[in-house]
């Protein structure tokens, strides 16, 4: 199990609009497994540490619903911009033709699960403030 130390103690005054960080969590890697994950972060043009807190923290949250939670509430995030995307036009006065809605529903099944992960994202960041 990973290790976790207090680090100086400090204010409980907010840093860039949060609170202070004042664990460390460490674990050891192999030469091969650092390599990867410093790609990993490059790729996301984050550092390894600020890479490996959004991993953790998100596979935390994650972690917390279960699966058929999850999808749940995927769906209902997908019924969400469904709605939203096609009662604004209708409320206009606009008709939606076959077409944009055969579009709308890809367009749905495709970011549903991206935008169910971001919402539960910021609403975890929301709670740490």
């Amino acid at each position: 199990m990973a290790e976790v130390h207090t680090i100086e103690e400090r204010g409980s005054e907010k840093l860039r609009g949060r609170d202070r960080r004042a664990l460390n969590l460490s674990t050891k890697l192999t030469a091969h497994e650092a390599k990867a994950i410093e790609e990993a972060a490059s790729r996301a043009g984050k550092t390894p540490s600020e890479w490996a807190r959004d991993l953790l923290l998100h596979s935390a949250l994650i972690g917390s619903h279960t699966q058929m939670e999850m999808h749940i509430f995927t769906e209902l995030v997908g019924i969400q911009m469904l709605l939203m995307n096609t009662l604004e036009p209708l409320l206009r006065g606009d008709k939606i033709a076959p077409e944009q809605l055969s579009i709308l529903f890809r367009q749905v099944q495709t970011n549903k699960a991206t935008k169910a992960q971001e919402l539960l994202a910021k609403r975890s960041h929301n709670k740490e403030k």
